[in-house]
């Protein structure tokens, strides 16, 4: 298994790029405990000119200045107060690109994630979900700005996919305050996989 370099995440297309993130394998190591899933569901963010984007606008805070750095670091935000959700941010330096990973299929350390949820038994839910997904790998706002290419987070090539005829397109979820950009197909999924979080209305 391969450390996805640098250069996957410093393109342009940010489609293309979540595309190509799914099957791939997102590592947690938290002081020597691992846990990992397949990447099943993604969307994506097109920055300054993307009515979704926390960056839109060219906005710049304290909580999303990190999506402007060049592609290759965590951006994880807190939504609703409660859930930490991970996203990758692609380009290049100033300019906000960002792909929110919301579904895994677990591969390793389910004993730790279960743990981390407070489940006494392993189900879909584990990791159907960004919020649920970052809770099982204990991902934190506190690991934004991370580099994917770290010790503790990471993303990675197992050399095993999914056939692009798998691969199904929808609007995003949960973004109707983006008016039109609300409508796009910048949601990208797994067919059938029991991981997958849901379609929108």
């Amino acid at each position: 298994m391969k450390k996805l370099p640098l250069s996957f995440y410093q393109r342009e297309d940010v489609l293309q790029i979540a595309t190509e993130l799914l099957g791939k394998v997102l590592t947690t190591k938290w002081n020597g405990v691992e846990t990992s899933g397949r990447i099943v569901e993604v969307e994506a963010y097109a920055g300054v000119a993307d009515r979704a984007s926390h960056a839109y606008g060219g906005r710049i805070t304290r909580r999303n200045e990190v999506m402007y750095a060049d592609g290759g670091v965590a951006y994880v935000y807190l939504c609703y107060g409660i859930h930490h959700l991970f996203n990758v941010v692609t380009h290049y330096k100033n300019t906000p690109h960002a792909i929110l990973i919301r579904g895994l299929e677990p591969l390793s350390g389910v004993d730790t994630m279960l743990e981390r949820v407070k489940k006494n038994q392993a189900d879909y839910s584990l990791t159907r979900g960004p919020g649920n997904l970052s809770k099982a790998l204990g991902i934190t706002t506190g690991h934004s700005g991370i580099s994917l290419k770290s010790r503790e987070l990471f993303m990675a090539d197992d050399g095993i996919g999914f056939h692009k005829t798998a691969i199904a397109v929808s609007p995003r979820i949960g973004v109707d305050y983006a008016g039109n950009d609300a409508l796009l197909p910048f949601r990208f999924y797994i067919k059938g996989n029991p991981f997958v979080s849901g379609k929108p209305k």
